[in-house]
């Protein structure tokens, strides 16, 4: 299997990576977010993670999101069906939430990627 990562230490870097080029496409509406909370580790989300969060993006039915409900932002993946909005947590000790038309709802913003230390 051949890989696109090359670990020769002695070599110089052929290429730089530009972070922001890599993962920012709309620079005015992203955003950084650390985590807080347990509700996504399933997803291989923990808490002190970074979030890139765009905000110009529609959701789409299973992206991971940042929403405001109830007073209070949540990271929770959002799912359509023919019964509603459902914010689904990504770990078994959390429930989700239906989203009903008496809730205070917005969604911030799409995660597009997750900065994690390795240390």
């Amino acid at each position: 299997m051949k890989s696109e990562f090359s670990a020769d230490l002695e070599e110089e870097p052929q290429d730089t990576i530009d972070l922001n080029r890599e993962i920012i496409k709309n620079p005015s509406s992203t955003f950084y977010g650390r985590v807080k909370g347990v509700s996504m580790v399933d997803a291989g989300i923990f808490p002190k993670d970074i979030l890139v969060i765009d905000k110009s993006l529609e959701p789409k039915n299973e992206d991971i999101v940042i929403c405001y409900i109830e007073g209070e932002f949540t990271l929770k993946r959002i799912r359509k069906d023919k019964t509603g909005i459902w914010l689904i947590p990504e770990s078994s000790h959390y429930k989700p939430i239906q989203i009903t038309e008496d809730m205070e709802f917005l969604i911030w913003g799409v995660v597009t990627h997750v900065i994690k230390s390795m240390r």
